[in-house]
């Protein structure tokens, strides 16, 4: 008869579960390569540091070891996320301190635009540099939109071929509409200035990166937080349209799906002018541009230069055309403010340009109706971002991004 065959047990122990610790250890790793990252990314963009932070700033400010930064830090610099600069002279024995700053012409984002008249495309690198821009003026209302987010997509890929040719590569992409973004889906609800409506925007434009999608005036603001702002205010994005974003602790205040802020769809006189929207009285219609420039007795296609012009050469329907703008506009924004409690007022778009003339009724407006303004006056300010400030905001955000994962380009 044949034995059955025996199993003897082993004597050895089982191997231990490692993959849990390792799970943790990597995740600690990317933490503290985020925290790094960080610290270099953000004395840059506030400007405070008289020089760049060292190794010795960065692990002071994030409480880590000088080993571990310097470790950290000479992977972000292999990778071309962060550069060196020469040492500074040192203020004591020892090894002098080498500064730290965000790599130029690396790694960069781009910001697109699709306005009313004009289409947008800047290209930006982790210095917060242009390294490529391109805007084209042209009329898009109504205008197909394939055929128009085609153009763009054109522009961005030839952007996109330059700055790969210098050894640049590309982190994503940003696209601003003027209208009703899904901050979910990033579909496009509703843009009634562009006559487009429930339309899925990216697969038009054609391009081989990654691309989201968000409102105009919300990456306007975004573009400010690079400048002398609070930490909280509201941003209005004057053009053709009127859009603003709120912007709270340094970031955007999104709500539900991100519709708010559609500041130009107040009713201003619910028996005024009929709106693009279908409504009347809107905002748009007594403070939008082409509104300003025909009660200025201008072309609606005008520069603004030529509304500044005139109100510099003291034209009578000029000044009246921008004193109702600005009454509109005081009135419209003190609900804002009587809502939300922010009681700082960025005006960007045209608006920039014509604040000498805007500011004195706005401010009435605010002060009049806003409850809060005898103990907490409103602050009306220019926008400091400059032109296209949503170009510059969907950029800066793609490239906030890579600074948030910094790990996937290691």
């Amino acid at each position: 008869m044949t034995a059955e065959p025996t199993t003897t047990p082993s004597t050895s122990p089982a191997p231990a579960d490692t993959s849990g610790a390792a799970s943790r250890q990597h995740t600690l790793r990317e933490r503290n390569l985020r925290l790094v990252a960080r610290a270099v990314y953000d004395a840059a963009a506030s400007g405070a540091a008289t020089t760049p932070p060292s190794r010795a700033d960065v692990a002071a400010a994030t409480g880590l070891t000088r080993a571990t930064v310097s470790t950290l830090v000479d992977r972000l610099v292999a990778a071309r996320l962060v550069a060196e600069l020469a040492p500074a002279p040192a203020q004591r024995a020892g090894r002098p301190a080498v500064p730290l700053v965000p790599a130029p012409r690396t790694v960069v984002g781009l910001g697109l635009e699709v306005n009313v008249d004009y289409l947008g495309v800047r290209v930006l690198d982790l210095a917060g540099d242009v390294v490529a821009e391109r805007v084209e003026r042209g009329a898009f209302h109504d205008a197909d939109p394939g055929r128009t987010l085609g153009s763009l997509g054109a522009l961005a890929a030839d952007a996109v071929a330059r700055v790969e040719a210098e050894g640049m590569r590309v982190a994503g992409a940003r696209l601003a509409l003027p209208g009703l973004v899904d901050a979910r889906t990033g579909e496009l609800e509703v843009a009634p200035n562009l006559g487009w409506s429930s339309l899925d925007p990216v697969p038009h434009l054609g391009l081989d990166l990654p691309v989201r999608v968000a409102n105009e005036a919300k990456l306007a603001a975004l573009a400010e937080l690079a400048g002398d702002v609070p930490d909280s205010f509201l941003y209005v994005s004057g053009d053709v349209g009127i859009g603003a974003a709120i912007v709270v602790d340094r970031a955007l205040f999104l709500a539900e799906r991100g519709w708010n802020g559609e500041v130009g769809h107040v009713v201003v006189d619910p028996a005024g002018p009929r709106c693009t929207c279908g409504a009347h009285g809107c905002l748009e219609q007594y403070a939008g541009k082409e509104a300003v420039l025909r009660a200025a007795g201008l072309a609606s296609d005008a520069a603004v230069g030529d509304l500044v012009t005139r109100l510099q050469g003291d034209d009578d329907v000029a000044r009246a055309a921008v004193v109702r703008a600005g009454q509109a506009l005081g009135s419209a924004l003190a609900d804002f403010v009587n809502l939300t409690g922010v009681s700082t007022v960025v005006l960007g778009g045209v608006y920039t340009e014509l604040l000498p003339w805007l500011a004195a009724e706005v401010d009435a407006g605010l002060t009049e109706r806003v409850l809060a303004a005898p103990f907490a006056a409103p602050d009306v300010r220019a926008a400091g971002a400059g032109k296209f400030a949503a170009l510059t905001g969907g950029a800066r955000e793609v490239l906030r991004d890579v600074v948030a994962d910094p790990a996937s380009w290691v």
